[in-house]
C-alpha cells in the first residue's frame, strides 16, 4: 500500500466520522508502538484508502452489503459501529429496518434479533449525542 492510499483512506475516514474522530485514529496508527496500532492502520490505509474509496459501489450501497455481512455474522458490536456509519452514508431508520427484516429469512430469527438489538442500540447512542465537529 502506498502512502497514497493511506491519505485517501484517512481523508474518506474524515469525511464520515469527523475530524476528532479520524485524528484519533491517525494518532493510532501512527504510535507504532501502541498495541494495535497496526490495525489502526491497516483500517485506514486498506480498509478505507483500498475497498471503500472504491466507486463501482456508492458508501450507502457499501453500508448496505456491510451490516448484511455482519448480521449474519451475529457482530453485535460491529453492527452498533456499522449503523452509525450507514446513517452517515445516508441509509435511514427505514432504510435501516429494511435491511434487518431482510435478513430474518437469510441468517434466522436469532442473527437478525441481535442486530435489531445493536442497531436500536446504535439509534439510541445517536440520540443522545451532540453534534459531531468537522468532516
Amino acid at each position: 500500500m502506498s502512502e497514497s492510499t493511506y491519505e485517501k483512506g484517512f481523508e474518506l475516514f474524515a469525511e464520515i466520522y469527523g475530524d476528532d474522530i479520524a485524528a484519533r485514529a491517525r494518532k493510532q496508527a501512527e504510535a507504532g508502538t501502541d498495541f494495535g496500532s497496526q490495525q489502526s492502520r491497516w483500517t485506514l490505509e486498506f480498509t478505507f484508502g483500498s475497498v471503500w474509496a472504491r466507486e463501482a459501489l456508492d458508501r450507502k450501497l457499501r453500508s448496505c452489503v456491510v451490516l448484511g455481512m455482519l448480521i449474519a455474522q451475529r457482530q453485535h458490536e460491529e453492527i452498533k459501529y456499522h449503523t452509525r456509519m450507514g446513517v452517515r452514508n445516508g441509509l435511514s431508520r427505514a432504510e435501516l429496518e429494511e435491511i434487518l427484516y431482510t435478513a430474518f429469512p437469510y441468517v434466522g430469527f436469532p442473527a437478525a434479533q441481535t442486530a435489531k438489538k445493536a442497531m436500536l442500540e446504535a439509534f439510541a447512542e445517536m440520540q443522545a449525542e451532540p453534534p459531531r465537529q468537522g468532516g
